[in-house]
């Protein structure tokens, strides 16, 4: 299955979902699918990107655990960041009145498939 299915799907049973993309570890895009501006999606993917690469150093020295899953909020939104691999993470980006509980079990479904689909 294509990733950007994948993306599609999950985005469209996402109560308030603006976009998601699947980058590498540098934070290129691999695939993204939204409603926002695809350069913004992009600029999101990127910095995401940096913020993995510090909080897995963080958790790794604090007590060698790895990361599972980065949820930030902010004033308008709500952003789920998960490593599918070591070298590709995924990233879902919601408005922030909508059920980030939903959103999670929906970029979950999706991790699972991805974490099959790239091996």
């Amino acid at each position: 299955m294509s990733f950007k299915v994948l993306l599609s799907e999950m985005v469209e049973r996402t109560p308030g979902a603006q976009g998601a993309i699947l980058a590498d570890w540098e934070g290129e895009a691999v695939d993204q699918v939204g409603l926002m501006d695809d350069y913004d999606l992009k600029l999101i993917g990127a910095y995401k990107g940096v913020i993995l690469t510090n909080l897995r150093d963080v958790a790794g020295r604090l007590n060698g655990d790895q990361l599972k899953e980065i949820v930030i909020t902010t004033e308008q939104a709500q952003l789920i960041i998960l490593p599918v691999t070591l070298d590709y993470f995924l990233v879902l980006t919601l408005n922030r009145s909508d059920l980030l509980g939903r959103a999670l079990f929906e970029a979950r479904r999706c991790l699972r498939v991805l974490q099959e689909e790239i091996g």
